[in-house]
C-alpha cells in the first residue's frame, strides 16, 4: 500500500494516507495528513484548531492497528465534520466573511443573541 494514496474529502476536511515532504504529499501506509478547511470558510482560533487536531489524534489512535481504508478515512472525516459543526453552533468558530463563497454550509451559527 505504500505506493497508493488514499484520500477522504469532505466539505471542510481532507485526509490523506501520506506525509508532507517539501510541500509534496508522499504516500505512506502508516501516516495520515489532515488538511483543515481548505477553502477558508471559517475563522479559526488556536483553541478551535487545537480541538480538531486533538480529536483527529484520538480518532487516528483509535484506528491504530486496523486497516487504513477508504471507509476508515470517511469515518474520521465525518466525525471531524461533526466537531466543526459543534464548534460553530457553540460560537467557538465563525464563518469567514471574506470567503470565496458564503453559503453557510454548516447552518447558521448559534450564538446567545440568536437563541
Amino acid at each position: 500500500m505504500s505506493d497508493t494514496l488514499l484520500k477522504c474529502t469532505t466539505r471542510h476536511v481532507r485526509l490523506f494516507t501520506a506525509r508532507v515532504d517539501n510541500d509534496d504529499l508522499v504516500p505512506s501506509a502508516n501516516e495520515l495528513t489532515l488538511d483543515l478547511d481548505p477553502d477558508n470558510e471559517f475563522i479559526w482560533s488556536e483553541s478551535s484548531i487545537s480541538q480538531v487536531q486533538q480529536r483527529f489524534k484520538q480518532l487516528v489512535d483509535a484506528a491504530a492497528g486496523g486497516e487504513l481504508s477508504d471507509y476508515t478515512l470517511r469515518r474520521i472525516g465525518t466525525d471531524l465534520e461533526g466537531l466543526i459543526r459543534q464548534l460553530l453552533q457553540r460560537g467557538e468558530l465563525s464563518y469567514n466573511p471574506d470567503a470565496r463563497v458564503q453559503n453557510f454550509s454548516m447552518g447558521l451559527p448559534r450564538t446567545p443573541e440568536l437563541l
